[in-house]
């Protein structure tokens, strides 16, 4: 007797405890998931594309000398520290397209797809000169001679990718915000082509060319960048001729409001994106105090590691464009079904990663080096990774899902709060007061991690409710 009047409060207390929606059923599940996994496919394939461009450039140099390897890496690194800046600032076009296009305001799309443009011109110059100032640091820096000779070059051709590079960002945000993905797909994996042949001539000196190395590397990597930004802008063009959307009778005329309010979507994101580069690039500064080896063994986890953070990001540009069409068709609970189900999605894939990180992290490490040291430490960092796989999917498909619905500020504040506040201060005092080393660092990276997954689930969660207030007070 006492169970069973258990079990009926329990029942009686479950609908004020419901955290997702009342029409979360099986057959909900499928009608958003099959939509869902249409959309976030292609741009996770995307993902992993933009990923191998890097790594198509660190292959063809290696053929050139280690120090060119060296050359590319810190170019590249320094190059997406300011560069991702502008690509954070771009996201603000997820939440006003993606809403403008539910509502079924094409015209709203296309003005914000110019804003965006606009934006992206605007930027491009600040972003140059900022990421110029790296160059003098470089020379007073102490890098080995052979690695500069390289770098200096390859970096200053990648400068000048910088507006192709923002052209595509809001070319891309357009599109996935209007369900258009396999665009955006076909220009990244072409654009790895394009890049490959781009290395083989340039780097080593085919069809006439001269012999470039590094610099030539640098100067392919700008060619696929214009080439990603004129693809997706001439389908564009196409698809608004075909489908008489009426683009271009749009005004060209700056709307600086428009642009006012990208800015103040996109800033927080990006501020939040470069705290999270930050973090990473900090903490491989500390563990290259310890030895080459943890140096080594910290790269290669975070290679892994950042491969299988494609997919969520993949499902967050998805969940984004979801919960924003949504709601600009005025259905919070459809916004609700979309984000949670993108959360489940993004968190089950990654708990699937995290299981196989903690089963073979040495066959994974053994993957990157035969090197018996280099692989022992990196086998350790993965059992790390394996233990905040799950929260990091969490985090990063609630960051897209929170971000359709307008609210990119608290995934800031939780990356700032817990990367720097917390997570920094655990992992210095494990790794060097205890004397964990990078393991240490690692860890604390581990806490932040999981506890901004909790953080971001719960503002999801509360956000959802505001929205069906919202609505609900709105709707006639």
């Amino acid at each position: 007797m006492q169970r069973s009047k258990f079990f009926k409060n329990w029942r009686a207390t479950m609908p004020q405890m419901r955290v997702l929606p009342a029409s979360f059923s099986a057959s909900a599940i499928r009608e958003e998931l099959l939509p869902l996994l249409r959309m976030a496919g292609p741009v996770v394939l995307a993902e992993l594309g933009w990923m191998a461009m890097t790594i198509e450039d660190t292959i063809m140099v290696g053929r050139v000398s280690p120090a060119a390897i060296g050359a590319v890496a810190i170019g590249g690194n320094l190059f997406y520290t300011v560069a991702v800046f502008g690509i954070g600032l771009l996201l603000g076009l997820d939440t006003l397209i993606s809403q403008s296009f539910g509502a079924g305001d094409i015209d709203d799309c296309h003005r914000s797809l110019f804003g965006g443009l606009y934006l992206a011109l605007f930027v491009s110059p600040v972003l140059m000169l900022a990421t110029s100032a790296w160059v003098p640091l470089l020379r007073i820096y102490g890098i080995d001679p052979l690695v500069l000779r390289d770098a200096i070059p390859f970096f200053e051709a990648m400068m000048w990718g910088v507006f192709p590079l923002l052209v595509y960002v809001a070319a891309r945000r357009y599109l996935q915000a209007m369900s258009l993905v396999k665009p955006v797909m076909f220009s990244l994996v072409t654009a790895n082509l394009v890049n490959i042949a781009g290395n083989w001539i340039l780097v080593f000196g085919h069809w006439g060319f001269p012999a470039m190395g590094a610099r030539g590397s640098g100067w392919s990597t700008f060619i696929a960048r214009v080439y990603m930004a004129g693809s997706l802008v001439v389908y564009i063009i196409y698809h608004a001729a075909r489908n008489h959307t009426l683009l271009a009778r749009t005004s060209r005329r700056p709307d600086w409001t428009r642009m006012k309010k990208l800015v103040d979507l996109g800033l927080p994101a990006a501020l939040q994106i470069s705290v999270e580069v930050a973090i990473f690039a900090l903490t491989s500064v500390l563990i290259a105090k310890i030895s080459a080896t943890w140096l080594a063994a910290h790269q290669i986890a975070l290679s892994v590691a950042s491969v299988t953070f494609m997919v969520p990001l993949g499902i967050s540009s998805a969940s984004a464009v979801r919960v924003g069409q949504a709601l600009g068709r005025k259905d919070a609970e459809g916004a609700a079904r979309s984000g949670w189900i993108s959360i489940l999605l993004g968190g089950g894939v990654m708990f699937c990663f995290g299981i196989f990180f903690w089963l073979a992290p040495r066959f994974i490490a053994h993957i990157f080096t035969p090197d018996e040291a280099v692989t022992s430490a990196a086998a350790k960092l993965l059992l790390v990774a394996a233990l905040f796989q799950l929260f990091d999917g969490i985090q990063t498909v609630a960051t897209g899902a929170l971000r359709g619905a307008g609210d990119t500020k608290s995934p800031l504040v939780a990356h700032l709060l817990f990367y720097w506040v917390v997570g920094l201060p655990i992992g210095i005092w494990l790794g060097f007061g205890l004397n964990w080393g990078a393991v240490g660092l690692w860890v604390g990276l581990c806490v932040a991690l999981i506890l901004i997954g909790i953080a971001l689930l719960i503002v999801w969660k509360r956000r959802v409710h505001s929205l069906s207030r919202a609505l609900a007070i709105v709707s006639p």
